[in-house]
């Protein structure tokens, strides 16, 4: 009798140990994930995070524009800190290069095949995407831009730093920098997607409507690449030996200009003018190799982008365009308490 009793106090002990197991919560940092130009976080549901009003983790993949540059890292920091607080399971990846329209699509295509709760997408090509989104919308998938966003009234929501104006702004910076006389050219990250178009645009319109002392003397479009960007910059200073000042669009055109202004020794007799920052940038503009530059919120930028995605998930009204806000940063500013928060290396 004895010797039943023993066994069955075992057995039950065992149950308790393997239930106990079983209920271990798990949770996958980006860091933990391996594999070219994808990064995953999964995020475990836990009593301090806000009721998603589902028994499962909402599923939100995440597609950037690429990893390229330090400002998409901290889009993702920002994503993983709202995935979080609101519990639940995001994945986070883009192509190799900003150039890699195709290789973007083929990433929509496999995340909605996931039947998610919600996407968030930063386009290459507005209007290459626009079928997928349709796919998205007839499916039930909420689609929310960050960054670009898309050229759709399908996409519920956008949550974006207003490019248009923001460049505008630089282009105000630019012309008070040079006397609001001279000649300036233009390197653009593209002219595809949305943030290209606007930050384009933006600074073109302004020098137009604004300065007519200003000419604009030439705009090229460098994929974001800082070697090419580079190219383009060298070429533009050799056709133009009176050039007064330079706008990069983005972190990769703006370092292309940089490089290019110490390859053939212009240091402090161009004015250059950016946009984002990294460290590169940043130290530029300390420099003052680099006047000033516009800095998004790219942390913002990522935790509302998710924030939108999970309230659309759950079906709650959305503002259409969230502005996440810009801020201009030079020499005499940089280290500010309201600068250099959204500023990222």
């Amino acid at each position: 009798m004895k010797k039943v009793m023993s066994m069955v106090m075992v057995m039950l002990l065992l149950t308790v140990l393997f239930s106990g197991c079983g209920k271990e919560e798990q949770t996958t940092s980006a860091g933990d994930v391996s594999g070219g130009s994808t990064e995953q976080t999964e995020v475990a549901t836990g009593d301090t995070t806000p009721d998603t009003g589902k028994d499962e983790p909402l599923y939100i993949p995440i597609i950037s524009k690429g990893f390229q540059h330090q400002f998409w890292q901290a889009v993702k920091n920002g994503a993983e800190q709202a995935a979080y607080e609101y519990g639940v399971t995001i994945t986070f990846e883009g192509p190799e290069t900003e150039a890699m329209v195709d290789k973007q699509i083929e990433m929509v295509e496999a995340a909605l095949s996931k039947n998610p709760s919600a996407i968030c997408l930063a386009a290459l090509d507005s209007k290459a995407l626009i079928p997928l989104i349709e796919r998205a919308t007839a499916a039930g998938i909420p689609v929310i831009g960050f960054d670009s966003g898309v050229d759709s009234e399908l996409i519920a929501a956008t949550a974006a730093t207003d490019n248009y104006a923001a460049s505008m702004y630089a282009a105000d910076k630019m012309a008070e920098l040079i006397g609001e006389k001279g000649k300036v050219g233009m390197i653009v990250h593209d002219q595809t997607s949305k943030t290209g178009v606007d930050r384009r645009d933006g600074f073109k319109d302004r020098m137009e409507d604004k300065y007519p002392n200003i000419e604009i003397v030439d705009i090229q479009y460098g994929d974001g690449d800082q070697l090419k960007s580079t190219e383009i910059a060298k070429a533009i200073l050799t056709a133009n030996p009176e050039l007064d000042g330079f706008f990069g669009s983005n972190e990769g055109s703006i370092i292309g200009v940089l490089n290019a202004i110490r390859e053939v020794g212009l240091e402090g007799k161009i004015i250059a003018v950016g946009y984002d920052s990294g460290k590169a940038q940043m130290d530029a503009v300390r420099e003052g190799i680099i006047s000033g530059s516009i800095s998004q919120d790219p942390i913002g930028i990522g935790y509302k982008a998710v924030e939108a995605a999970v309230k659309a998930a759950r079906g709650e009204t959305l503002e259409k365009n969230i502005d996440t806000g810009f801020v201009w940063y030079d020499a005499s500013n940089i280290n500010d308490e309201d600068v250099f928060p959204v500023l990222y290396e």
